[in-house]
């Protein structure tokens, strides 16, 4: 598919209007990085402007943030398993993500940031990182990017590739050219027959379209998750532990409120508490000593101590982990509408689950957690209160839920295979003369 004057005309528009909000991009870099300093850096590669020589054979792996790099762990892992010739450019756009992709991978994969959306910047982007093939994680539909790949034959897969109702329809508006950018990719690989069916109505063609399932299915669950969870329970003492994990600044009340009335039924309990973003990690801290408990951090005693009322985890890269700390896990986004975030690592961990009601982004992820037994959905604040207290007060039903998930994370499993099946097509051929599978 190749441009026609509708598709130049939308792309011009639509171009237009981001040129005239580059401002407003830098506005939002300025007031970003008050709240987390990483944003104040590396604004070059914002804009595509790069100060090293032209890359060539990459293979370009997208992943906006935290959530998006974990699912594209075991991904990596195979590519780097089956083919270590490559050379792999992994993106983002947070400061969090690119810091998990450090964290993860080191100087294993190559790093940038992808640029805003604007003709200029996209084109300088490939020009001088020249992808083999794209990937793209999940729902990172950019016209000027996608374009742009088609006009220099690049092809693209989104991978793991979900849209929500909700997405479906912030996208009406631009929906006519985002439409045209989707049938430019070579395959969209849906998590779900219903993301397949909300890409087609976005405007991909039925035969683009394949459900392959759900990657963070094959989470990969750390060697050693039961040795560090054994050790985090001898420094915190025998009683109950819950974690509030990934919330959100609008949520924090609620797990100060929870906390203190869950500590009136059960004495000592301890709350591992994640924020969802780093520049939160000390304001929660505060707030919990405010309220009068006794509050350690990771970074600064490595583990909660036997007297310690809150323990905020303030590091990335451990949450899993710190699930299986846990008795029972609150995932946070879930009670303000955010759409929730991922319920398959608590669930990989061992750890019963509970969240709010909003939970759009993992709808069908969540459908299949419910249908099994191994989640709790609290409708608002006092449901999810009650909710944890009923699994703190029942160890047989926490354990109960706790095989249920375990076991639906091991049925779901198998995207990753059919996904790596889909790619291996669009992999340049090895250094050696042959890919290993």
């Amino acid at each position: 598919m190749r441009s026609d004057p509708i598709e130049r005309l939308l792309r011009g528009l639509y171009s237009a209007a981001l040129y005239l909000l580059v401002p407003v991009t830098v506005y939002h870099l300025i007031w970003r990085g008050f709240r987390h300093p990483a944003y104040f850096m590396r604004w070059s590669e914002r804009y595509a402007r790069y100060h090293d020589r032209p890359h060539t054979g990459t293979l370009w792996l997208h992943a906006v943030s935290v959530g998006e790099v974990n699912a594209a762990i075991p991904l990596v892992a195979a590519l780097k398993r089956g083919r270590p010739d490559l050379r792999l450019l992994v993106t983002t756009i947070t400061p969090t993500g690119s810091e998990r992709v450090r964290a993860l991978w080191g100087h294993d994969v190559e790093h940038v940031y992808l640029p805003y959306d604007l003709p200029g910047a996209i084109s300088r982007f490939l020009d001088h990182h020249r992808p083999h093939a794209g990937l793209i994680m999940e729902t990172e539909l950019w016209p000027n990017l996608l374009f742009g790949c088609r006009d220099r034959d690049i092809p693209v897969v989104i991978i793991n590739a979900r849209l929500s109702e909700r997405s479906l329809r912030g996208y009406r508006v631009l929906a006519p050219l985002v439409g045209r950018a989707l049938r430019t990719v070579r395959a969209v690989a849906a998590q779900s027959m219903a993301d397949a069916m909300r890409f087609v109505r976005l405007g991909a063609r039925p035969e683009q379209v394949v459900e392959t399932g759900n990657l963070k299915f094959d989470v990969m669950v750390p060697p050693a998750l039961e040795d560090f969870a054994a050790e985090c329970r001898s420094h915190c003492g025998a009683r109950p532990v819950w974690i509030a994990a990934s919330t959100h600044e609008d949520e924090e009340g609620a797990v100060l409120s929870i906390h203190r009335r869950l500590r009136n039924r059960f004495p000592g309990l301890l709350l591992l508490w994640a924020p969802r973003h780093p520049e939160r990690f000390r304001m929660v801290a505060e707030q919990a000593r405010v309220a009068g408990w006794t509050v350690t951090t990771r970074s600064r005693a490595q583990w909660p101590g036997q007297d310690d009322d809150v323990f905020v985890v303030d590091t990335l890269g451990e949450l899993m982990q710190f699930y299986a700390c846990a008795d029972v896990a609150f995932v946070g986004g879930s009670l303000q509408p955010i759409g929730g975030h991922n319920l398959l690592e608590p669930a990989a961990a061992g750890t019963a689950i509970v969240t709010g009601p909003h939970l759009h982004n993992f709808a069908e992820i969540s459908r299949r957690l419910l249908d099994a037994t191994a989640l709790l959905v609290g409708q608002d604040e006092a449901g999810i209160e009650a909710a944890l207290a009923q699994l703190l007060a029942d160890p047989a039903e926490r354990e109960r839920m706790a095989e249920a998930g375990r076991a639906l994370v091991e049925t779901g499993r198998g995207a990753l295979a059919q996904t790596m099946v889909l790619l291996q097509p669009l992999l340049p051929a090895s250094n050696d003369g042959h890919g290993r599978g």
